[in-house]
């Protein structure tokens, strides 16, 4: 690749972005939709963790972990993303862009997603899930942009490695106090006898993830170059990967669940891999965000044909994650249906879970697989006509919301 080309930029119409960074966000859209397909047919989902080592597979327990790239990709993207467009806006453009696209995302988390998730217009059960901290992690990096870049780096660094620090503290109540903690730092959830509140996703590492992925998008500046950005990636990719080993070998610090010998050496490495990602620790992040710079550092070098398939993902996934979201939890239901059960379960509200009314639901991992292949392959027609409608509609300024 020549020196020309350091910033790669996509050939669909109308576009001019990162191909790359797209690539590398169609890539973990689609590895989430696996997860959701997962979630919403493998049986015993709804009440057994994939990753317990009582009762996982390692198939099963694959299936979970490569889909733990997903949200801090994700999140660490969106503020590259938000660096590219502080190059085009002045301060107060910018920080008027974050502040209403993070209010606009807390907004569709709480009335859309929640209603997808559920198809409970009662909206009986709230859970606060990536779309959610995404949106506050927007709205704080709204105002660390007037700090200069190496004080939004510190803040980073400080907030993803430092938040283990704070695993010791926990709180139970339903109180302010435990509130706010929950939104912070403890997964947790609030019942009553007809309501469930879920604080899934805790936001303080967040946030931190999100600063980091800002400071990132220096990479990609035209000044820096290509030559140089290379080394980085490579350099930070594989520095972030080793410093995981040797942080989970040392199973002192960096994650809630230290790491243990299990009944055989097969288990005992899926114990050592099975990082916490509620809230994300501090290994659960280097093990995604690591392989991620590596991968990037590939995409620099080769474009293999497939990537052409995972650009409109990732330049679409809002789009693309609402709509993957309703159409696999409508395939539930018409599963259920067709099989003459009650398809009333699937939708998901308090009492269900409250009743443990899906304890007996499910179906085997290669049903999972189908699904999510039909799903991607239903939603690629669409996702790309959506792109190119975005493409050549620029000056509709709320397509930017979507």
């Amino acid at each position: 690749m020549e020196e020309s080309e350091s910033v790669s930029k996509s050939k669909l119409p109308g576009i001019n972005r990162i191909e790359s960074i797209d690539i590398m966000r169609g890539l973990v859209m689609v590895i989430m939709a696996l997860d959701h397909a997962r979630a919403y047919f493998h049986y015993g989902s709804f009440f057994i963790n994939p990753t317990e080592m009582e009762t996982t597979t390692p198939v099963l327990f694959f299936t979970r972990f490569i889909t733990h790239y997903c949200a801090p990709v994700f999140v660490f993207l969106a503020g590259t993303s938000a660096f590219m467009v502080s190059r085009k806006k002045s301060k107060k453009e910018l920080f008027k862009f974050l502040f209403t696209r993070g209010i606009w995302l807390i907004f569709l988390e709480f009335i859309i997603n929640n209603l997808i998730w559920t198809f409970d217009p009662t909206y009986s059960k709230i859970v606060l899930q990536v779309i959610w901290a995404i949106g506050f992690s927007m709205v704080c990096l709204s105002f660390l942009i007037y700090f200069p870049k190496k004080i939004i780096f510190l803040f980073g660094i400080i907030l993803v490695a430092g938040h283990n620090l704070l695993d010791g503290i926990v709180f139970n109540g339903q109180g302010a106090k435990d509130i706010i903690w929950y939104l912070l730092h403890q997964r947790h959830f609030i019942d009553s006898p007809d309501f469930r509140f879920v604080f899934a996703y805790p936001v303080i590492p967040w946030v931190g993830l999100m600063a980091l992925g800002f400071c990132f998008g220096i990479l990609y500046e035209k000044e820096f170059g290509q030559s140089r950005r290379k080394k980085w990636l490579l350099a930070f990719g594989i520095g972030l990967t080793v410093l995981f080993f040797i942080l989970r070998g040392l199973n002192i610090y960096g994650d809630l669940v230290p790491w243990s010998q299990q009944k055989n050496t097969v288990y005992t490495i899926l114990s050592f891999f099975n990082v916490t990602k509620y809230p994300p620790s501090l290994d659960y992040l280097l093990i995604t965000i690591g392989p991620t710079l590596v991968l990037l550092y590939l995409l620099e070098y080769f474009k293999p044909k497939i990537t052409d398939f995972l650009l409109v993902f990732g330049k679409v996934p809002l789009f693309f994650y609402f709509l993957h979201v309703f159409l696999i939890h409508a395939f539930a239901v018409l599963g259920l249906w067709i099989s003459g059960e009650d398809w009333h379960r699937m939708i998901l509200t308090a009492e269900v879970f409250q009743k443990k009314s899906l304890l007996d639901y499910g179906y085997s991992l290669w049903l999972v697989y189908a699904v999510w292949i039909l799903v991607i392959f239903l939603l690629y027609p669409l996702s790309k006509k959506y792109m190119h409608y975005k493409a050549n509609n620029k000056d509709k300024w709320w397509l930017s919301y979507l």
